[in-house]
């Protein structure tokens, strides 16, 4: 069993004893803090504070969704219930229902065993460090009061918000919908038998794309395969596109805020290049800068500099890109893991505006998905990890690291990422277990595996000589 607490939410597996998994006691926990933590900050209204909340299909979600729910109404607070909903689907109607929080209940790609309290602020957004910080310590203390029985919170429902996202959608300058609907698209998509399988369809048609086949669209919650959309988990879809002579593939996680592509051929067009080719579509009509994680391709800095804009790397986390680019008015940006946050619309990853930007993009370019991908600069990741004995200093670790490396570009925003002309590494210590996550991203798969396998020889190195114990 497993029970994550962090700032952006909590998240575990279902069952268990409570503090072990995310129990029905962790789940009214953590929900009575996060409550607790909306009334302090609408203490100054006199009103109820009223709370969005929506949940992805999976088999765990009502049973989470009326634990949430009764223990808000406990609070004192007003509950709307969107019902299955995306990520960016709560994200956006927090701000247009003008509520003053939401809660998704989704443990976005993890497997059906988990689940999730993801927890946003008024604006729609995943809190800050200092007011997730606040929710964890109002839990520490179990520091909540519920409401008498005349000042309970009211229930009511709100459906099919889906379709005024879609909407918001449609009505951005940058998707074409006559270009999309020309082109006749033939499409496959797999939607894990989760939320996307009836929103993803809905948006298709309303842009024009008549040929759809649907892999897995039943929002039922049970996984065909692993929910997280990397290219093992997508052998399904790669031989329907095939099969079909579709022009795309396109795959999301079970909340719908990642997106995954899957080229004419077969082949992966490849999560870290979602964003590249997005953005491309972006700064081909309008000058800006762009912000991705720091362990996100080296493309989408290349194309924003052709494109005379700036690049900005932000810590890992949507919370930390999202800040990023609000400092540098970033006309778009997002994460490596297919997340696009396209600001005109709203501050979070949305895999449903990523797909309309990318197919307009792919209508006005006339090329394949495949020749479209083969036209941006070709970077290889490498993701590993060093396991260390809870005697290790992880803190020293990365001092020692950055002082074998000090010669070259360093940055120490989120653990050490250090630059080396065309190629990097980046180092992350896990919040969750004794790891160094250790990526690293160069010209050729097999040159980005050596450079991840130098950083980890100089750590055991580091280890061994015992100066980090």
């Amino acid at each position: 069993m497993a029970l994550i607490r962090s700032i952006s939410g909590i998240r575990g597996t279902i069952g268990g004893k409570p503090g072990d998994g995310l129990t029905p006691v962790d789940i009214v926990k953590y929900t009575s803090a996060y409550g607790t933590w909306v009334h302090e900050t609408t203490g100054a209204l006199n009103r109820k504070p009223v709370v969005a909340i929506g949940r992805d299909a999976r088999i765990s979600g009502e049973m989470v969704q009326n634990l949430v729910a009764g223990t808000l109404k406990g609070l004192g607070i007003d509950v709307i219930y969107l019902g299955l909903s995306t990520t960016p689907t709560v994200e956006m109607a927090v701000t247009e229902l003008k509520a003053d929080g939401g809660i998704i209940l989704t443990a976005s790609h993890n497997p059906r065993q988990w689940n999730a309290l993801k927890l946003l602020n008024s604006r729609g957004e995943f809190l800050s460090a200092e007011d997730g910080a606040k929710v964890l310590d109002i839990a520490s203390r179990e520091a909540f009061r519920y409401a008498e029985v005349n000042k309970l919170g009211e229930y009511t429902t709100e459906p099919n918000f889906h379709l005024k996202h879609i909407e918001k959608i449609l009505a951005l300058p940058l998707v074409d919908v006559k270009a999309i609907r020309a082109k006749k698209f033939r499409i496959v998509i797999d939607c894990v038998n989760s939320t996307g399988g009836f929103v993803i369809p809905a948006l298709l048609r309303s842009l024009g794309v008549e040929d759809i086949t649907e892999l897995y669209c039943t929002p039922n919650g049970q996984f065909p395969h692993n929910p997280e959309p990397l290219p093992e988990h997508l052998g399904d879809i790669s031989k329907e596109v095939r099969k079909r002579n579709a022009h795309l593939g396109i795959v999301t996680d079970p909340d719908v805020d990642r997106l995954a592509l899957v080229c004419e051929d077969g082949e992966m067009f490849g999560e870290e290049y979602t964003l590249v080719a997005v953005a491309d579509y972006v700064l081909s009509h309008q000058k800006g800068n762009t912000v991705s994680n720091m362990s996100s391709t080296r493309a989408l800095r290349d194309i924003t500099e052709k494109a005379g804009g700036k690049y900005f790397a932000a810590a890992v986390g949507e919370v930390n890109v999202v800040e990023v680019m609000k400092e540098q008015n970033a006309v778009i940006g997002g994460e490596g893991n297919g997340g696009i946050i396209y600001p005109e619309l709203h501050y979070g990853r949305d895999a449903l505006v990523g797909i309309a930007l990318f197919l307009s993009h792919l209508a006005h370019s006339g090329k394949t998905a495949s020749v479209l991908r083969a036209g941006y600069p070709n970077y290889f990741i490498s993701k590993n990890k060093i396991e260390l004995t809870p005697d290790i200093n992880v803190d020293a670790i990365l001092e020692g690291i950055r002082n074998k490396y000090k010669k070259h570009p360093i940055s120490t925003r989120d653990g050490v990422k250090i630059e080396f002309e065309k190629e990097w590494v980046h180092l992350r210590r896990s919040n969750t277990e004794p790891i160094i996550r250790i990526y690293a991203e160069s010209q050729s798969q097999t040159t980005a595996q050596n450079l991840a396998e130098k950083i980890i020889f100089d750590i055991k190195d580091l280890i061994s000589e015992k100066l980090v114990r």
